[in-house]
């Protein structure tokens, strides 16, 4: 581990741009707890299966039990049938199965609930799409083909009615209505958009470019291969260009020329002066101070020893692939996917607690009460509960094939799954 010290701040112009305020306390799913339980609705945690097309809904809080289970892909034989009467969309739909997918199809990335707690919104990556399903009937409410050929990571606004999703072939971010599907807007990325973050008040937009992860050039001096990696972050309004972050620069003013600049999952602190972020092939994560525009400190978590060597055998370039932080900020947890762990990090000491045995953990979240970071462990089929304070595992939930995102949402109190089909 190293830590560097941070310099002066930039200007006060220069801070205000990117200095963001707490307005607003919505929860992922954007309505308060206080203002759900009047409403009737309960809290709740969206497991997205990719591999599978169903979304589990189990508790957020506790022993996580299943509630209930939402088939994100109703529409299967009609989407097929179109990609199989369109040469070019069969030949995206089969990249995407033989490359990200690892020879499945990519049926559910990412999924917020709406407001009311009637809808769940999925993007499909292999159907290049976003869909709301009504959670009383399962059935579609509205669909929308993204640009490109490929739907990947979202975000929710904090009042949860916008949704914004990545369009990873088109270097598009699209800006939906989450209620109706219509578009509100869009803006331009760097190559292969992937995670996007609201910023607390609702005013501005990150968006992370990951570039080409699909390529064997993954050696370091290879890594300019990898395409416009970059940060984009724009005004959630007008959806114009506030601000591009290029890691490149950051990483190589500190030595670190041999380090990707292709920023994975990230989060904020509560304060949102601080960025701590993942990056391809690294074991470990970054701390960027958002004022004075510069990486302050890098810290390196331990190599599982089975891990090969090879970087090609990683997943889409990822090692360690999740990121997620307590209420508080006093504790991050990281789900290190190729070393088969997750651990909980002290923030101020950098000291990661134990590290707890997980199968591929493909991201990493936050329990409804704070208490608890829950990481999907995609190579078991499972979500794993690590308690804050001690980083122990609580406890394990069996869920669909290849659990990837997690997102807190809410549903109406008495669901138990859809109705009808």
């Amino acid at each position: 581990m190293s830590v560097l010290r941070s310099g002066h701040l930039c200007s006060l112009a220069a801070a205000l741009t990117l200095t963001f305020t707490l307005a607003g306390s919505a929860t992922a799913a954007g309505t308060d707890p206080a203002q759900a339980s009047a409403a009737g609705l309960r809290e709740v945690m969206f497991v997205g299966n990719n591999w599978d097309g169903t979304a589990d809904v189990i508790r957020s809080t506790g022993d996580f039990a299943k509630i209930g289970r939402v088939d994100v892909i109703p529409d299967k034989a009609e989407r097929l049938a179109a990609i199989n009467a369109d040469p070019i969309k069969w030949i995206y739909f089969m990249a995407i199965r033989n490359g990200v997918g690892e020879g499945h199809d990519q049926f559910v990335d990412d999924m917020y609930s709406t407001p009311d707690g009637r809808s769940v919104v999925v993007s499909r990556p292999s159907f290049a799409d976003v869909v709301s399903i009504d959670l009383a009937s399962g059935r579609i409410n509205w669909r929308f083909p993204v640009s490109g050929y490929r739907s990947d990571h979202m975000a929710v606004s904090p009042d949860g009615t916008r949704v914004a999703v990545s369009a990873s072939t088109a270097n598009t971010v699209h800006v939906l209505d989450i209620t109706t599907g219509r578009q509100l807007g869009s803006f331009a990325t760097g190559d292969k958009p992937h995670e996007n973050i609201f910023t607390r008040d609702g005013k501005y937009i990150w968006n992370m470019a990951i570039g080409d992860v699909n390529t064997a050039l993954d050696d370091p001096w290879l890594d300019w291969t990898k395409g416009d990696r970059r940060i984009t972050v724009v005004d959630a309004t007008t959806f114009r260009q506030v601000k591009v972050i290029d890691m490149r620069e950051r990483l190589d003013a500190i030595g670190l020329k041999d380090y990707s600049d292709a920023v994975r999952p990230a989060v904020f602190s509560p304060d949102e002066s601080k960025l701590y972020f993942q990056v391809s092939f690294f074991n470990g994560f970054l701390e960027y101070d958002v004022a004075s525009d510069r990486i302050t400190r890098v810290k390196t978590l331990p190599k599982n020893p089975a891990t090969s060597a090879d970087r090609t055998t990683w997943v889409n370039d990822s090692r360690h692939h999740g990121i997620s932080m307590n209420p508080s900020g006093t504790r991050l947890c990281v789900a290190g996917t190729m070393d088969d762990y997750a651990t909980v990090v002290d923030r101020d000491t950098l000291q990661e607690g134990p590290l707890v045995t997980a199968s591929k953990p493909y991201w990493a979240t936050v329990s409804g009460d704070g208490k608890d970071c829950v990481v999907s462990e995609s190579g078991a089929d499972q979500v794993t509960a690590i308690d804050f304070a001690t980083g122990q595992k609580r406890v394990s939930v069996s869920v669909g094939d290849h659990p990837q995102r997690v997102r807190l949402g809410h549903v109406e109190a008495n669901w138990t799954g859809p109705s009808a089909g």
